[in-house]
């Protein structure tokens, strides 16, 4: 899924780092009724950097299970935990689990069916 609602300050490069991706604590993300199909989905995350311009995030996001859609950005995105099988409209069915990267275009739009709570450390480029 996309994560364009995250938002962070844009400003100079931080100095380089390193998290644990499966201990980064996520703060609680609005997902949009409408893109809901089934279940009670729960989207949390966590911008790490984003570029001055904002063309580029990187941060790390999280969906507890449901069926959700969405329109995609273009991302690169590695699993970290849990696993959803992601339809992408026209496309291949994409089956994501644990160490799986996932690149999605924009404008794709996809059903997430996430089977176990996913989450994933991304980066997109708009």
């Amino acid at each position: 899924m996309s994560t364009s609602d995250h938002s962070a300050a844009p400003g100079p490069a931080p100095a380089s780092f390193s998290v644990s991706v499966a201990d980064v604590e996520l703060e609680a993300d609005d997902l949009d009724p409408g893109q809901i199909v089934s279940g009670e989905p729960v989207v949390t995350g966590k911008v790490l950097w984003e570029s001055a311009d904002g063309k580029q995030v990187r941060g790390i996001w999280q969906i507890t299970p449901g069926v959700v859609t969405d329109v995609e950005a273009n991302e690169l995105f590695v699993v970290v935990s849990g696993r959803a099988t992601v339809e992408v409209e026209g496309g291949e069915t994409l089956e994501v689990g644990p160490g799986s990267a996932c690149v999605l275009r924009e404008g794709d739009r996809t059903t997430w069916t996430v089977h176990e709570t996913l989450r994933k450390a991304y980066h997109i480029s708009y």
